[in-house]
């Protein structure tokens, strides 16, 4: 029997999935990591935390599954978009990786539109914003300047993790769709696009297909991570694709509802839409693309919240159950690191309104699993003014899915049926495209078809969509009359 093993790194976690040649999962393992914020508006991890993760759950999924390395098929890596690395000449880090989250780059981001707007959205399907790794590594030059001096090499973050196990630098063209470096049109890195944040296009990896082998497990990676030399490390590719693969959406149509450390609506179409609100990747599956919306802090908005005023999620999750729809008057607007569709204004913060006396700690639970579904709602109907269609049953994906109450309440709010599946962590989806690399699946449907199980379908309550879209009013509404005071911060 052979195996394959996808590792997933998402925005606070690394999660390692174990599958079979037969598209069974054989074995899972997940370990958390750190966000550093040393200011309000940074977010950044440490690439010694990502590879002492690497670790630690390679040897963690050996042991449970109690195989032999040697049976390991092939190995995939896949991480959270443009969350760029700066290395010197010897590949060692200048700094810590600046996370898509962060947004001190909002003064270099709106430079770079007022100047470049129009030819980088032709290039790159997007405008200008805090996101890309433009924008982050012209605030590095900005403001970081003996840094930026010794920069010789720019790495993403599973490009980085992939690197450790293998030495070889390398990335994959739908992560560089994702750095506003590289010219979607061209299919190649910019230069133009490059100059704009002071950095030139030998700096970048070179570009290969997310299928290529890339490389295998080096003697000194295999001692650290337990896996065998030599195996197969393809280079895999971004989180969020892979996600959607992994939820079995490989044909025109399909939907997705992520509840990850971002929210996201993903269709899948035949090209592309360039959309100041909306996302454009292409599909692993050739001649597809998954345009969506996006909300920054989804799943992360409750991890935030469960950190900080403490509980563990089934607490609070029996908690928010008790309280009636609506957190009776409360809102929550998850804008904790700004907000993407249909602002894509990094300024904005988040809030708990409408607080009484007679409110408790449920409520304010449920308001934020509530106010994360608003932001979702909010995304729906940016996507249903752009007239782009889709099946009106959606799978959803990412840890936040796990979660019964939350999953109804996104159901009820967005008025769609959503199938739950085994599993639709990126991490099976990296198992599943590396079997595809190496000829274990014949193809993106046929990888889908072997490894996707349906297990459940959260059927929307009517009644509940009706009383979401009135109470939903009120939301937009303290969220734009908000906006102009935080843009004034």
């Amino acid at each position: 029997m052979k195996y394959l093993l996808g590792i997933d790194f998402g925005g606070g976690a690394s999660k390692v999935t174990l599958l079979s040649e037969k598209g069974q999962i054989i074995a899972e393992n997940t370990v958390e990591y750190p966000t550093y914020h040393p200011s309000p508006d940074a977010c950044e991890q440490a690439p010694s935390d990502w590879l002492k993760a690497l670790c630690e759950n390679t040897t963690a999924v050996l042991e449970k599954s109690g195989i032999d390395a040697s049976d390991i098929a092939a190995i995939a890596i896949d991480s959270a978009t443009h969350t760029s690395l700066v290395c010197d000449e010897n590949f060692v880090p200048l700094r810590n990786a600046i996370h898509w989250t962060d947004t001190r780059s909002r003064a270099e981001a709106q430079e770079l539109d007022k100047q470049y707007g129009d030819e980088i959205m032709s290039k790159t399907y997007h405008r200008p914003s805090t996101i890309w790794s433009q924008a982050q590594i012209l605030w590095i030059k900005n403001n970081e300047r003996d840094i930026f001096s010794k920069i010789k090499y720019i790495f993403f973050e599973k490009d980085y993790i992939r690197y450790f196990l293998t030495g070889v630098y390398a990335t994959d063209y739908i992560e560089a769709e994702g750095s506003m470096l590289y010219n979607c049109n061209k299919q190649k890195w910019d230069a133009s696009l490059c100059a704009m944040a002071g950095i030139t296009t030998d700096m970048l990896p070179p570009l290969v297909k997310p299928t290529d082998i890339i490389g295998s497990v080096t003697p000194d990676a295999a001692e650290k991570t337990k896996l065998a030399v030599g195996t197969p490390v393809i280079c895999g590719t971004t989180d969020t694709v892979l996600e959607v693969f992994a939820s079995g959406a490989v044909n025109k149509g399909d939907v997705t509802v992520k509840l990850a450390t971002a929210g996201r609506i993903c269709v899948i179409t035949d090209k592309p839409y360039p959309d100041r609100h909306l996302v454009n990747y292409s599909h692993i599956a050739e001649g597809l693309w998954y345009p969506g919306t996006a909300t920054k802090a989804a799943a992360s908005s409750y991890r935030w919240y469960r950190d900080t005023f403490g509980g563990d999620y089934k607490e609070l999750d029996a908690g928010a159950e008790s309280v009636p729809l609506g957190a009776q008057g409360m809102y929550f607007h998850p804008y904790l690191n700004g907000e993407l569709t249909p602002y894509g204004e990094p300024s904005l913060c988040g809030s708990f309104t409408g607080v009484r006396s007679t409110h408790e700690k449920a409520h304010f639970t449920r308001a934020v699993l509530e106010g994360v579904a608003y932001s979702l709602l909010d995304n729906k109907n940016y996507l249903d003014s752009l007239g782009i269609d889709y099946n009106k049953r959606a799978t959803v994906i990412g840890g936040g899915a796990k979660g019964k109450l939350w999953r109804q309440i996104v159901a009820d709010m967005l008025g769609i049926e959503l199938i739950v599946t085994e599993s639709s962590d990126s991490s099976l989806g990296s198992a599943m495209l590396a079997g595809v690399a190496v000829g274990i699946f014949d193809s993106p449907s046929d990888a889908a078809e072997k490894c996707v199980k349906q297990v459940s379908v959260t059927t929307p309550i009517k009644e509940n969509t009706e009383k979401y879209a009135e109470l939903f009013k009120n939301y937009k509404r303290i969220a734009d009359a908000l906006l102009p005071i935080y843009q004034e911060r």
